[in-house]
């Protein structure tokens, strides 16, 4: 069968004149060169209808299925977070009850703001050596629904950002014997299952509804992902229907072409590319086990490979700082910083040469801390997070306990109204250093990656702040504390006015009303 890419250019060299939609009409224009234009087409004759699939995407759909063990499997064009949203959509009723690991990217509160649903948190343990959330296990789950008999499903996000996988088929068997459905956030792992030495995928695993980001961990273009379905405890037309929803009518034939190929270079060489993918990571993971200062995760054999923690915490290095010498001094990028670690992303997509630049230039940072060439990073002084006021003590950005945890921390939340309610009240910003006591009115985060530090209807503790001065303070990107008042220096928060008069808001769906109350 040919690949939709091989039809999309046999189609743009033919002598068919386009009288349709897209406006370039298959020619370059400026920046956007023809070889591109010829490819972007819309739903014309012979290339089938994403939404309305009769021909080419069931085959291409049915094919992956069969690679990932899904009974059916659907394409995504505008990432995991249509996926997400389609899937908490079709698997609980507006109003239902979720039951959701504390660490889901904020795309998951989008979807229970949108469906007005009652959230239980799972709190995942604390890599105390890294700062990162554990996975979530069986054991939490089975508890948590014992203590709530009334939730209609289960979300959990595996693997982790950070690579933790969780024990998927422990936790679906507890979640089935209720016969509640489970969602799985597998955005990072598009990887698994597609291999020997790479563990098991969700839906191999049990899970009903699992979402990949192709793009994320597999070699295809930014935004394309898949939906994958088994069983029927989810019903598929109502999920058909969300997915409509969610994703454009106009989707892209260049990012479902890109999601086509992945799968026929899998078919093809996948023995090969997963095989050379494995040793290279482990063969570097060798070389650096003789490092003297930096640490690195993963070292367990279940857990993801391809996600590299880098900690310096040894030598009193920040992770920022590790991502900044990388970036700048070796030309590596990096995919994130957090305050305790970096990390570095690996896939079928690495070269030899990628690996070898790595290894050297983290065996190179290693001898360079550990010989005093790299000092430890300074403590901050106080204030220089906030206005000015001398609010944050010294070094509660630099190397301290608090200033080390991460956003997914075990922070056990306060609510002080529920998230639909919340994200619909009436706001305002105040200064962080004046936010604690408040009632959250927005989401805070750091992005990467998007896990809620804070979300609306949420208490804002003293501790709060502190972190959220802390990672400002150490240049991280921190989502929801917005520069203001003429400063940039200072940050503000969104919070909920203090009385909301009855009747004022009310939920777009027909929700009660909010009732007056002050935080």
């Amino acid at each position: 069968m040919d690949t939709l890419f091989e039809k999309l250019e046999a189609y743009g060299k033919s002598e068919y004149y386009p009288f349709h939609m897209p406006g370039h009409k298959r020619r370059g224009a400026g920046a956007l060169s023809e070889e591109l234009a010829r490819l972007d087409i819309t739903e014309i004759d012979g290339f089938d209808n994403l939404h309305h699939p009769q021909g080419l995407f069931l085959r291409i759909q049915d094919r992956i299925a069969r690679l990932y063990g899904a009974e059916e499997s659907f394409c995504m064009v505008n990432g995991s977070t249509g996926g997400i949203l389609s899937a908490v959509s079709a698997a609980l009723p507006v109003g239902g009850h979720m039951l959701m690991a504390r660490n889901c990217h904020r795309s998951v509160y989008h979807a229970a703001y949108l469906r007005n649903l009652k959230i239980s948190y799972l709190y995942p343990e604390t890599n105390k050596e890294f700062g990162i959330c554990e996975a979530v296990t069986p054991r939490q789950v089975q508890a948590a629904l014992e203590r709530d008999p009334d939730i209609d499903a289960v979300f959990l996000v595996s693997p982790t950002y950070e690579g933790r996988i969780a024990d998927i088929r422990g936790i679906a068997q507890a979640v089935h014997d209720r016969g509640l459905p489970l969602i799985v956030d597998e955005a990072h792992g598009a990887h698994l299952g597609l291999a020997e030495g790479f563990g098991r995928n969700s839906c191999q695993a049990g899970a009903d509804l699992v979402i990949h980001s192709v793009h994320k961990t597999l070699p295809a273009l930014t935004q394309t992902a898949l939906l994958h379905v088994n069983g029927e405890r989810v019903d598929r037309e109502r999920l058909k229907r969300f997915l409509n929803i969610y994703q454009s009518s106009s989707p892209s034939y260049i990012l479902m072409a890109s999601i086509d190929n992945v799968m026929d270079v899998i078919e093809r060489q996948g023995f090969s590319l997963f095989a050379d993918f494995r040793n290279r990571y482990l063969a570097m993971l060798r070389k650096l086990g003789h490092c003297e200062i930096l640490r690195f995760s993963p070292r367990e054999p279940e857990q993801d490979i391809g996600k590299l923690l880098i900690s310096g915490s040894r030598g009193g290095i920040s992770g920022r700082r590790i991502y900044d010498i990388l970036r700048l001094e070796y030309g590596l990028q990096p995919e994130m910083a957090a305050p305790g670690y970096c990390l570095a992303m690996f896939t079928v997509g690495d070269s030899a040469e990628g690996y070898d630049r790595m290894t050297k230039a983290l065996k190179a940072l290693d001898r360079r801390i550990r010989d005093g060439e790299i000092p430890p990073d300074c403590e901050t002084g106080p204030g220089e997070a906030g206005s000015g006021e001398d609010w944050l003590t010294p070094g509660d950005a630099g190397r301290g306990e608090e200033a080390a945890s991460y956003p997914g921390e075990n922070l056990q939340r306060e609510e002080v109204c529920s998230l639909t309610e919340a994200w619909d009240l009436e706001t305002e910003w105040v200064p962080l250093e004046k936010a604690s006591g408040n009632c959250a009115g927005g989401f805070v985060n750091l992005y990467p990656p998007g896990i809620p530090l804070l979300a609306p209807g949420e208490k804002i503790t003293e501790k709060h702040c502190r972190l959220i001065a802390g990672y400002i303070r150490q240049g991280l990107q921190v989502q929801g504390a917005e520069p203001g008042f003429g400063n940039a220096s200072c940050r503000k928060l969104c919070i909920i006015k203090e009385r909301q008069e009855r009747d004022s808001y009310a939920h777009p769906q027909g929700g009660a009303a909010i009732e007056k109350r002050e935080t």
